[in-house]
């Protein structure tokens, strides 16, 4: 492997940071023993800047350059955005259908809670989904459909491959252009 410049960035698929690399996950480092390290990254993820400085975090995020591309959000180094959860809302939900037929078996003795070849979705003898007394192509009780999530949050994150960022922490010191 060539020297890495200080503070370049790399992806391993080990779970641990090579030698003269540490993981990028947020930890705070010193500034006495890291000096090259933090006249690049200054205080741009953390720390006071005067004892200690923070390294880039990476851990259940993904990378982002900097600036603003068409159309989109403008980013500075070191901001952290995002949320890996979303709570739908009901105004955030299109109105559609979900059409279902159903048949009521009347014969009890055909009726058993087991499915069987050739079965298909049957009312349950117990319970009736629709209004009492309803007369076909009728709605559904009210207790039968309804919100569902329970205002829970849903997985928001893009597919993902568990990797780890590492910095540099050692190497050639990056010329200025």
């Amino acid at each position: 492997m060539t020297t890495p410049y200080i503070g370049e960035i790399q992806i391993f698929g080990f779970n641990f940071a090579p030698y003269q690399w540490a993981i990028c996950s947020g930890q705070i480092m010193p500034i006495t023993q890291n000096s090259a390290l933090f006249s690049l990254l200054g205080t741009n993820f953390g720390g006071n800047g005067t004892t200690n400085f923070g390294l880039p975090n990476y851990v259940g995020n993904a990378a982002c350059s900097q600036g603003q591309g068409v159309g989109l959000t403008s980013r500075t180094v070191g901001e952290s955005f995002g949320t890996e959860g979303v709570t739908l809302l009901q105004t955030e939900m299109p109105m559609h259908n979900h059409n279902m037929n159903l048949h009521g078996q009347q014969d009890a003795s055909l009726r058993h809670g087991i499915p069987l070849t050739g079965d298909a979705v049957l009312l349950p003898a117990q319970a009736t989904p629709f209004v009492p007394q309803a007369t076909s192509n009728t709605t559904f009780a009210p207790n039968m459909i309804g919100v569902t999530g329970q205002g829970q949050s849903h997985e928001n994150r893009q597919p993902l491959l568990a990797l780890n960022f590492c910095i540099a922490l050692a190497g050639q010191f990056p010329a200025r252009p």
